[in-house]
C-alpha cells in the first residue's frame, strides 16, 4: 500500500478547508504544520462575529477596498497564524500549505512568524491578473522556501 506523502495530506486538507469559505469571489483554505504535526488551520474569511459575506451579501459579496480587495475577511493565512498565536502555538519553523500564494501583506506576516516554508497550489499574481507573485518573491527573497504543488 503506498501512503500519501505529509505534504500531500496537507494540501489536500487546504484544498477541504477552502470550502469553508463564505466568501462569494474566492475560497482560499490554510494548513500550518510543523513536524508532521498540525498547528493550526485556515480559511478566508470575515472576523468571528462579523457578517459572513454570502448570507449578508448574497449576489455581490462585501464591499471592496481601494484596490478592489474584500474591506472585511482576513486571508486563510492570517485565520490560520491568528489563531494559532491566539492559542499560544509556536510557529518558529513551522511550514504553511495554501490553495492561492500568499499576497505581500501575508508574506510579510509569515516571514515575521518565522514560517520556513510555504506550499501553495495556486499562484495569486494568475488569479488577480498581475506580472508578479509579489508575495513569494519576498519570501524567496527572505530565505523562506516556496514550493508551487
Amino acid at each position: 500500500m503506498i501512503k500519501p506523502s505529509f505534504d500531500k495530506i496537507f494540501m489536500n486538507l487546504a484544498e477541504e478547508l477552502s470550502k469553508r469559505s463564505h466568501c462569494i469571489k474566492a475560497q482560499v483554505g490554510a494548513v500550518l504544520s510543523k513536524d508532521t504535526r498540525i498547528i493550526s488551520i485556515g480559511y478566508n474569511g470575515p472576523p468571528s462575529g462579523t457578517h459572513n459575506c454570502d448570507e449578508e451579501w448574497p449576489d455581490k459579496g462585501c464591499a471592496r477596498d481601494s484596490k478592489g480587495s474584500c474591506s472585511l475577511a482576513l486571508h486563510a493565512e492570517q485565520n490560520a497564524i491568528l489563531y494559532a498565536v491566539k492559542n499560544g502555538a509556536y510557529l518558529d519553523g513551522a511550514t504553511l500549505y495554501t490553495t492561492l500564494s500568499p499576497c505581500l501583506p501575508c508574506a510579510r506576516l509569515i516571514y515575521s512568524a518565522g514560517i520556513v516554508q510555504v506550499f501553495y497550489r495556486h499562484s495569486y499574481a494568475e488569479y488577480k491578473g498581475l506580472l508578479e507573485d509579489e508575495g513569494v518573491s519576498f519570501l524567496q527573497k527572505f530565505g523562506v522556501k516556496t514550493s508551487r504543488i
